[in-house]
C-alpha cells in the first residue's frame, strides 16, 4: 500500500486519521501491517475454500418466504426509528423486576434441576387460571415461547398434507409454521368483528380441515376482536366440524379501551380449543416462556410432540416467570403498560393523521400494532424499503396474507418506541411516500 505520508497527500487526511482508517481495515482482515515494511493488502485465500456453492445443489428447492419471521424479529440498527416491532420499548419492559426474580431463581439449587416435560405445576397452574373453563395445570404443556407452541401445535395435531384455517390477514409467524409443518394453509377473510362465520363454515366444507388457528383478541396485524355474537357462532362450526380451534391469546393484557373478553377457553366445553399464550409480548423478549392448554388426547399428543423438539424449557426461567406473575408487581406492570400503550397508541393515530392523512387505519381497542390500508398506487413493498432507506422500519402488509391481498398495506407499531421517536418516523415514512409517489 502506498505510505501514510502519501495517502496523507493524496486523501488530504491528518495522520491520526491515516493511521485509524489502516488500523480498521486490518482489524477487518483486508490488511496487513508489517513492523518497518508498511502495510500491504492481505491474501485472500485460495477461491476453493470460499467456494459454498455445492451447498445449493445439496440443500434443493427453496422455501419461499422462510425469513419472513427472521426479518420480523431482526434487530434494527441502533440509528433505525422502529416504526413496525414486534416487542416492547425497552422503557416498557419490566426489567428490573425480571432481573430480580431471575436472581432469586438462580440462587435456588433446585432450579438447576430436571424439569417435568411439560414444565412446572406452579407455572402450568398459573396459566390454566388465568385461561379459566375447564383447564386445569394437568392440561398445561410450557414451551420457550409462543412461536414454539405453534409449530408444536401444527405439527403434534395435523398430518403433513392436511388443510390449516387461518384468518386473513393473521400471524405470519403461524403462517409460518403451519408450512413448515407441511400443512396447506387455507384463509379465512375477517373484518373487525374477527372472522367471518358464514366464510369459515364454507371453508371447513369445501376443506375437510381440523384447525382452525385464530387470534380472537386484538389479532396481529389488524387489531379486531372477536365480536360477543360471533363467538358462540364460530364454536358451534367448530364443533360441528370435528375441528380444533387454536386460540392464540397473544395479546392478553393489552387491551387498552374497554375490558378484555374472557378466552374461548373459558368457554369450551367439549375440549375443542387450544389454547397457546405467552409472556414474552406482554414482559420481555428474552422471557421465552409460553403454555399450550389442551384437554384429553389432544393433550397428551401436544405434550409428547413438545418432548421430540425440545426437552423443556430451562429451570431458573420457569422458576422466575413463577416468581413475577404472582407477585404484586405483575399487576402493577399491566397498569401501567396499559397506560402507556393508551397514550402512544393515540399519539400515533393523530400523527398519522396529521402527515399521512391518506392512510385508512383500523380501529383498534389494544394490541400494539396499527393496521394501515395505504392510498392507491402506494405499493407496500416499495414504501417498506423507501422507509428502509430513511431509516425508518416498517412492515409491508402482503406477508400477513396466507393467499393474494385485497390491497396495499403496512403494520405500525405504537409500543416499540417512545413518542418523539413515534413522532419522527412518521415524518421520515411520509416523505417515503412522497419519493415512491415521485
Amino acid at each position: 500500500m502506498p505510505s501514510v505520508r502519501e495517502l496523507m497527500a493524496r486523501h488530504r487526511a491528518s495522520p491520526a486519521t491515516v493511521q485509524q482508517a489502516i488500523q480498521r481495515v486490518a482489524a477487518e482482515g483486508l490488511v496487513e501491517v508489517r513492523p518497518g515494511r508498511g502495510s500491504f493488502v492481505a491474501r485472500r485465500q485460495a477461491t476453493s475454500e470460499q467456494d459454498l456453492s455445492w451447498q445449493a445443489v445439496a440443500l434443493g428447492e427453496g422455501r419461499p418466504g422462510e425469513d419472513l419471521v427472521a426479518n420480523l424479529v431482526a434487530v434494527p440498527k441502533p440509528e433505525a426509528i422502529p416504526l413496525s416491532s414486534g416487542y416492547l420499548d425497552p422503557d416498557l419492559q419490566p426489567t428490573e423486576a425480571l432481573g430480580a426474580a431471575l436472581s432469586r431463581a438462580a440462587r435456588r439449587p433446585a432450579s438447576w434441576g430436571r424439569v417435568p416435560v411439560e414444565g412446572k405445576e406452579e407455572l402450568r397452574a398459573w396459566f390454566a387460571k388465568e385461561a379459566g373453563g375447564e383447564l386445569r395445570a394437568g392440561d398445561m404443556t410450557v414451551c420457550a415461547g409462543a412461536q414454539e407452541a405453534l409449530a408444536t401445535v401444527f405439527r403434534g395435531l395435523a398430518d403433513r398434507g392436511d388443510a390449516v384455517l387461518v384468518e386473513s390477514p393473521t400471524y405470519l409467524g403461524a403462517i409460518a409454521a403451519a408450512r413448515d409443518a407441511g400443512l396447506k394453509v387455507v384463509p379465512v377473510p375477517a373484518d373487525q368483528d374477527g372472522v367471518r362465520p358464514d366464510l369459515l363454515r364454507a371453508a371447513f366444507e369445501r376443506t375437510g380441515a381440523k384447525l382452525f388457528y385464530c387470534q380472537p383478541l386484538h389479532a396481529n396485524p389488524h387489531g379486531a376482536v372477536l365480536s360477543e355474537e360471533r363467538r358462540p357462532e364460530v364454536a358451534q362450526i367448530v364443533r360441528g366440524a370435528g375441528a380444533f380451534l387454536v386460540e392464540d391469546d397473544w395479546a392478553r393484557g393489552f387491551t387498552v379501551d374497554g375490558t378484555a373478553p374472557p378466552t374461548l377457553a373459558s368457554q369450551d366445553v367439549d375440549g375443542h380449543v387450544v389454547h397457546v399464550r405467552s409472556l414474552t409480548k406482554v414482559a420481555a423478549p428474552g422471557l421465552r416462556v409460553a403454555v399450550i392448554g389442551a384437554r384429553g388426547p389432544a393433550g397428551i399428543r401436544l405434550k409428547n410432540t413438545r418432548s421430540k423438539q425440545d426437552l423443556y424449557v430451562a429451570g431458573p426461567l420457569q422458576e422466575a416467570a413463577i416468581d413475577f406473575v404472582t407477585s404484586p408487581v405483575w399487576r402493577r406492570h399491566l397498569r401501567t403498560l396499559q397506560q402507556s400503550l393508551r397514550a402512544r397508541r393515540d399519539f400515533l393515530v393523530r400523527a398519522v393523521r396529521e402527515h399521512l392523512p391518506e392512510f385508512d387505519i383500523a380501529p383498534s381497542s389494544g394490541g400494539l400494532h396499527l393496521w394501515a390500508r395505504l392510498p392507491d398506487g402506494v405499493d407496500d413493498l416499495e414504501l417498506t424499503a423507501a422507509a428502509a432507506a430513511r431509516d425508518v422500519v416498517v412492515f409491508p402488509g402482503r406477508p400477513w396474507f396466507a393467499a393474494e391481498p385485497p390491497g396495499s398495506f403496512l403494520r405500525l407499531t405504537y409500543g416499540g418506541a417512545p413518542e418523539h421517536v413515534l413522532a419522527e418516523g412518521v415524518r421520515r415514512l411520509a416523505d417515503a411516500v412522497a419519493a415512491v409517489r415521485g
